[in-house]
């Protein structure tokens, strides 16, 4: 008997004729509603509202459909854009019309009168309409005879041609460096004025005339077990300061190829050099940086004391104002000229910047913007700082996710280049200031030690540990024109020539 009532319940619900009491009300049902209350508020003797049920529909509201009111206005009314020049042309028309023509006018006084007003207005009045098209589609400069694309053919302008800048990713030159010494601390490369490079291999110093190709062998030590540990021309390229491990500094007159002085003062290797006229600069692995004036006797005349550690990072500024160095002990230490300073202010840098992580060796100057310092730190630190070295301030900092081994600023395209160690062994061009990579030198296998600048800043030598020595040729003035080849083929192979 329940069978029964369960079927005769699920039949009487299923009944499609029985009302649903609580469904939202039908849209027919709505729509006279909407009408019936619009008639009752405007004829008198009827409700203003008349509903057929209270529950409102959850999602859409009825309502009235808006209408547009600048369809309703302007419709499709089409109103003419008129420039001020046709106005002027259709006034002077109009009046023109009403005035008496003169018959006497000669045809020249015509022909002059066209060519007024073709340079004036730009058009000739006499044929002009109050409304026309200016201006004429181009000739099409392939010589084609299809009217739509002489229509729509342009030239390009001149402020539209992007200029852009070839960087080859392969290095113009590629010199044999056998021997090298694979330490991240020394400074065993430097381009001096007059485009000759001198390096240091082992315990011997080599000069390459980048201009006529001749190879020179300067020195070799007496020990064997010694080595050279840096090197620094003087601004004139006359003279080359050696740097060595058995804590001397030499001084060589390159033409005459002879050493003019040995200058001992330090008590451990010297790994760093760096000229301010006749005051020669050395950074000691003991952290002390000594100042000796080469034309006297007693040449050491001055000790700074910084740093804790090597001082593997020494660069004058270019106005010979500050003298930048950086140690084993992650620091950068800023200090003023001897003659900007008392003797008293042995202890005291001018700015000890302590931003690095890691051991800074390279540095460079800014030379198109006085106060600007460069610094990059080890491989704990990868990053490159800038700083102004009047407020003590860094401007900038970038993280190279490498070891930073050397920086140099190439002032003809106002970029910074820096080369690298572990783990990318590149080099690496970056927009000043914004640092945008621009450019990546790739080639080296092993970390590269040093890089220098040619005198003409055109090119960039990497000395790195895989005994090679490559030139980049990536910041010529002007790349369009072939430039003459200053560094000559005929030695060796085109592609690897050794250094001794």
């Amino acid at each position: 008997m329940a069978q029964f009532g369960l079927e005769n319940d699920i039949s009487n619900t299923l009944k499609l004729d029985v009302p649903i009491t609580n469904a939202p009300i039908a849209r027919w049902q709505r729509k006279a509603s909407s009408s019936n209350a619009a008639a009752g508020g405007l004829s008198p003797g009827r409700p203003a509202n008349i509903s057929l049920n209270s529950s409102k529909t959850p999602g859409k509201t009825p309502g009235r459909r808006k209408v547009t009111p600048s369809k309703t206005l302007q419709g499709d009314r089409f109103i003419p854009v008129r420039n001020e020049k046709q106005m002027e042309v259709a006034s002077f028309l109009l009046s023109k019309e009403n005035q008496p023509k003169e018959d006497n006018v000669s045809a020249v006084s015509l022909e002059q009168q066209k060519s007024w007003s073709v340079t004036l207005n730009g058009c000739n009045l006499e044929e002009a309409r109050i409304l026309q098209f200016s201006g004429k589609p181009t000739v099409n400069p392939d010589g084609q005879h299809n009217s739509m694309k002489s229509l729509y053919s342009h030239t390009i302008t001149p402020m539209s041609i992007k200029k852009t800048r070839y960087i080859s990713s392969t290095a113009d030159r590629i010199l044999d460096a056998p021997e090298i010494r694979n330490d991240f601390y020394l400074n065993l490369m430097d381009w001096n004025s007059r485009n000759i490079l001198a390096v240091a291999l082992q315990n011997s110093v080599y000069l390459w005339d980048a201009t006529h190709g001749n190879i020179i062998h300067l020195m070799t030590m007496e020990n064997d077990a010694d080595y050279i540990s840096s090197l620094s021309w003087t601004k004139e390229g006359s003279y080359l300061s050696v740097g060595t491990s058995d804590c001397a500094v030499q001084l060589w007159d390159v033409e005459q190829e002879k050493c003019l002085r040995s200058m001992t003062s330090h008590s451990a290797r010297v790994c760093s050099l760096s000229w301010n006229s006749h005051i020669l600069s050395s950074g000691s692995r003991s952290g002390q940086i000594h100042h000796h004036d080469v034309r006297v006797a007693e040449h050491h005349i001055f000790t700074l004391q910084g740093h804790s550690q090597e001082v593997c990072g020494l660069k004058w500024s270019l106005d010979g104002r500050y003298l930048a160095s950086g140690g084993n002990d992650n620091l950068v230490c800023v200090w003023p000229s001897v003659a900007q300073r008392g003797r008293g202010d042995a202890n005291q840098a001018l700015h000890t910047l302590s931003l690095h992580k890691g051991a800074v060796k390279a540095l460079a100057w800014c030379p198109w913007q006085s106060g600007i310092l460069a610094s990059g730190g080890g491989t704990t630190d990868c990053h490159i700082r800038v700083w102004n070295v009047n407020s003590g301030s860094c401007l900038s900092s970038l993280n190279t996710q490498s070891q930073v081994s050397a920086l140099a600023f190439a002032p003809n395209y106002k970029e910074l280049i820096s080369a690298h160690g572990f783990a990318n062994h590149n080099l690496v061009i970056w927009k000043y200031p914004s640092m945008a990579k621009v450019s990546e030198l790739n080639g080296h296998s092993e970390r590269v030690l040093n890089i220098a600048m040619s005198p003409d800043s055109s090119t960039v030598a990497s000395l790195a540990a895989d005994e090679t020595m490559r030139l980049w040729k990536s910041f010529e003035v002007d790349p369009k024109k072939k430039p003459k080849d200053k560094m000559p083929r005929s030695l060796g192979s085109a592609f690897t020539q050794s250094i001794r």
